[in-house]
């Protein structure tokens, strides 16, 4: 089948807004968590994204439209120009958006519900944009709108898998030979919804911390939860011979990816069906987990979680890899439907600069959390990076792994 290529990048996240940006911040060991309150829950903490909306869209736009869609017009558009394709000789007929979400509609109905109580619950005053909101499709059809996409356009619920989902479905769909450009990657607008923070707190697994920017801290000893987190991350996905007829920068290719289920409970995950996820992405890519240079960790901050992820990467990694392990929520948080992208994102400079970014925040690691590699508080220089393995992982027991291979001419 065609190989697939990145070949643009566009994001928002909790500590950037541009690709450079992002990776500075993150090399640097610079948190995007904030302080924050929500109705109903009061103070917390949450990523935050600080992008100019108004870059792609008007006032009436934003107000008719979603915080996912803005978050999502303002990444396709920087994806695009990104690419540096000329996006006015492109065929949109022939251009696919697909998108990756945790959840949609959320943060409209909670917003309108408390509208109502303010008059009484009349349902004359009811927002007559709620449906087009609040469909599942919201999030890729308002981007579609903005920049006059006539191909197809997906959001693909995958809970917190859905970043990697969304660019495994546009790799699909471009051997499928049914685009020839492919806007694929997640967004979420989380931190807008009062119910994911008190579900989170009811289990127990929203995290507290005094100093915000040390709240997330995946393996630590400390750790007490999740930060909820907002972003957006989207590629521009072509196949090879298309980038290279037009002489594309390339950011790595996409050589291996699976997705699987654990069928084993709604929230807890599996150890050893995260493991054979990752293994069957090697195996499509053709590598052993010897040839890993860098593995990207999905884990949120929970107790359980993390513990039964290492548990699972052990089986594949352990004794077989010399490959560096690192965690990017430490830095932003967990951005639900868009950590996967994100997550990406932020290590695909390394086929340049060599370097993989830490893990923040671990004053004392967690024995059930230790493994061989794992990058902590400092990055790391290596002496090449040729594979990098993301994981992303969901309730309801679903995971996603994608492999890029850097691109040598």
């Amino acid at each position: 089948m065609s190989r697939i290529v990145l070949t643009g990048i566009g994001l928002t996240s909790p500590n950037g807004n541009n690709l450079q940006d992002y990776r500075n911040n993150l090399l640097a060991g610079v948190s995007g968590v904030q302080d924050y309150e929500i109705r109903y829950v009061g103070k917390t903490l949450a990523g935050i994204c600080d992008f100019d909306a108004l870059k792609h869209q008007n006032r009436r736009e934003i107000r008719r439209g979603t915080r996912a869609g803005s978050i999502a017009i303002y990444c396709c558009n920087e994806a695009i120009a990104n690419s540096q394709i000329d996006w006015e000789q492109v065929d949109h007929a022939r251009t696919g958006i697909y998108l990756g979400v945790t959840e949609h509609g959320n943060v409209e109905t909670e917003n309108e519900i408390y509208e109502l109580s303010q008059f009484d619950y009349d349902v004359s005053v009811w927002n007559h944009f709620h449906n087009p909101r609040t469909v599942a499709n919201n999030p890729a059809g308002e981007a579609a709108l903005n920049m006059e996409i006539t191909g197809p356009h997906y959001t693909i619920g995958a809970a917190c898998a859905a970043g990697n989902s969304g660019l495994i479905q546009g790799a699909q769909m471009l051997q499928l030979g049914q685009c020839d450009v492919a806007l694929a990657g997640g967004v979420s607008e989380s931190i807008h919804t009062f119910g994911i923070f008190a579900s989170f707190k009811s289990q127990g697994a929203l995290a507290q911390h005094p100093v915000a920017k040390e709240a997330s801290r995946p393996f630590d000893v400390d750790r007490t939860g999740i930060v909820v987190s907002e972003g957006g991350c989207v590629y521009v996905l072509e196949r090879l011979d298309d980038a290279l007829a037009r002489g594309a920068r390339i950011y790595g290719e996409l050589v291996g990816y699976a997705i699987n289920t654990d069928a084993t409970d709604f929230v807890l995950p599996n150890p050893e069906r995260q493991s054979q996820c990752v293994q069957l992405a090697l195996d499509r890519a053709g590598i052993t987990a010897a040839d890993v240079d860098i593995l990207s960790t999905h884990a949120t901050g929970t107790k359980s979680g993390d513990i039964q992820e290492i548990a699972g990467l052990r089986r594949v990694f352990q004794g077989n890899s010399n490959c560096c392990v690192n965690n990017t929520k430490s830095f932003i948080g967990h951005t639900m439907g868009a950590a996967g992208a994100l997550e990406l994102a932020g290590n695909l400079p390394a086929f340049d600069d060599n370097i993989c970014h830490a893990t923040i925040n671990v004053d004392q690691l967690d024995e059930e959390c230790a493994m061989d590699g794992l990058v902590l508080n400092q990055p790391k220089t290596l002496e090449s990076v040729d594979y990098i393995v993301n994981n992303s992982f969901g309730m309801l027991g679903i995971n996603s792994t994608v492999v890029i291979k850097k691109f040598v001419s």
